[in-house]
């Protein structure tokens, strides 16, 4: 009887179940931890700032080791902040900014070189030689021979054969004509995004590989083929030794080492940020669309099974390979969206990014300001220059973060239209910058679609926990995970596009002037 009777000691943490799945989003300046319960509730969270290297105009780095402590340090303060052990933690998700690369010794472990960021521009002299050359425009002209005849879209404009600043290949190049340890242990050399650098010291050297959504985003790996482009690369001189096995997106990687975080936490899911967002807004069907304005801007399109090739400024990615399905996306972006709201903060425009949208709608108007973004070197225009037009001695504040906030609308909208979108189903927003009522609503009105804003907008940190939960059963299939979605705000059109357009007119002139700087 008293043995009947004796109470339960309470569930310790060695035997407490896995029902926790950690999503990390190392984006572009910041390294952000959220950790997730079934219903995908963030329980605890956690956030470092990333402090990007200047080492020359133009030259855009992040310091190895740097990142490495901030994401070791933000997975274990989210798990804590969430007052769980880490043993409850039945899967990690990896979500990682796209097209910044480093390379590294394959038996040392050692880097050859600083992280080279996806907005550094030191290729462009590469870019101006090899856009002009002869030979990319023999290729360019035999690529549109076998299109006309096969009629097959795969060599219908490939992504190769304009190059720019932006791209890995290029960059890629360039370490490997300045670098000389690069060239000299290129048998010895391995290739990696920031997905595969982590996923290498996660496991203390024994995996490397990264996933189809990171590869397509480098623009070195061919989505009609699936595979790293070997035209490419020997175009470029690369040896396709460097280059990392390619895993689906939703899989087992393997354990964290346990000395790490005290445990092996299963790393199930490595996902590019954009892709990862896509998912995370549950975009599953063909023809939903997501729109994230964050650093950058990126406008998403899900075209299911169909690859299309780029055009009007649209390229394709794989957005996600789950077994046998594959998920494709067409892509548009839109630079310097959260930058330019950043750099207004740094120069003490105003003190917190919530109070932006309350100065702007304080005044009927910008007063005539307009402010035209253009922080990054363009490769096609290096005239390009950012600039506030317009000012006049009653300008305020008000009127500069109006003029701030306008331009990223008018923007959004001219992406909207030039890359020809059409879909019927609401737009999804994430983002920073989507918290700004001011600037969705605007953009709402601009392009005459409704569009939805979740109440987490780290869209890229739930898509990659909701990835690692489905590999490792805490989700069993995509209809669950849509019934999880929280839509904290719908905003519909409610004015007509025609009360823009003197605005819109003032900001489209500014913008020609800016070009010629």
């Amino acid at each position: 009887l008293p043995a009947l009777l004796k109470v339960p000691e309470p569930l310790s943490h060695s035997a407490a179940p896995a029902l926790y799945v950690v999503g990390v989003d190392v984006g572009s300046t910041a390294v952000k931890c959220h950790v997730y319960d079934r219903g995908a509730a963030v329980r605890g969270s956690s956030c470092r700032k990333v402090e990007s290297l200047y080492p020359r105009p133009g030259w855009v780095e992040l310091d190895p080791e740097v990142l490495w402590s901030q994401f070791v340090g933000v997975v274990k303060e989210a798990v804590q902040a969430a007052g769980i052990h880490m043993k409850q933690v039945a899967a990690l998700g990896i979500s990682t900014q796209r097209s910044t690369f480093i390379t590294w010794h394959k038996r040392t472990g050692k880097p050859f070189h600083n992280f080279i960021s996806w907005q550094d521009l030191r290729s462009a002299e590469l870019v101006n030689s090899w856009n002009r050359s002869l030979l990319l425009k023999v290729i360019h002209v035999i690529f549109t021979v076998l299109h006309f005849f096969t009629g097959n879209d795969r060599y219908l404009a490939p992504s190769f054969l304009t190059f720019s600043t932006h791209q890995t290949s290029m960059k890629l190049s360039w370490v490997f004509k300045n670098i000389p340890e690069v060239t000299a242990k290129k048998n010895n050399c391995c290739f990696g995004t920031v997905d595969t650098w982590l996923l290498y010291r996660l496991t203390k050297g024994s995996v490397f590989a990264t996933d189809y959504s990171n590869a397509s985003s480098t623009g070195v790996f061919e989505p009609f083929t699936k595979c790293w482009n070997p035209t490419l690369c020997s175009l470029l001189s690369i040896p396709m030794s460097i280059y990392p096995p390619v895993k689906d997106t939703s899989f087992n990687f393997g354990s964290a080492d346990p000395e790490i975080f005290g445990v092996p936490i299963p790393i199930m899911a490595l996902v590019a940020d954009q892709q990862s967002a896509m998912f995370g807004e549950c975009c599953f069907q063909p023809g939903d669309v997501k729109l994230t304005m964050g650093t950058g801007g990126f406008w998403n399109v899900n075209t299911g099974g169909s690859l299309f090739a780029s055009h009007r400024g649209l390229y394709p990615l794989i957005g996600w390979k789950i077994g046998e399905e594959v998920v494709y996306l067409t892509e548009g972006s839109v630079s310097n969206i959260g930058t330019t709201i950043k750099w207004a903060q740094d120069i003490n425009l105003f003190t917190s990014v919530d109070e932006t949208a309350k100065m702007a709608r304080s005044i009927v108007d910008s007063q005539g300001v307009c402010f035209v973004p253009g922080f990054q070197v363009s490769a096609n225009n290096s005239s390009l220059c950012a600039s506030f037009m317009g000012l006049k001695p009653t300008t305020t504040r008000n009127h500069l973060v109006r003029a701030i906030l306008e331009s990223v609308a008018f923007r959004t909208k001219h992406s909207y239209f030039s890359y020809n979108l059409l879909f019927f189903s609401p737009c999804r927003a994430d983002g920073g910058v989507s918290n700004n009522s001011f600037v969705m609503q605007m953009t709402s009105d601009l392009i005459n679609k409704k569009i939805e804003k979740p109440s987490n907008t780290d869209m890229s940190s739930l898509g990659a926990a909701f990835l690692a939960g489905l590999a490792s059963g805490l989700w069993t299939d995509k209809e669950q995970l849509k019934k999880l979605r929280r839509i904290e705000a719908v905003f519909e059109p409610q004015k007509d596009v025609k009360e823009y357009k003197p605005a819109m007119d003032t900001w489209m002139q500014a913008v020609k002037c800016s070009l010629h700087w």
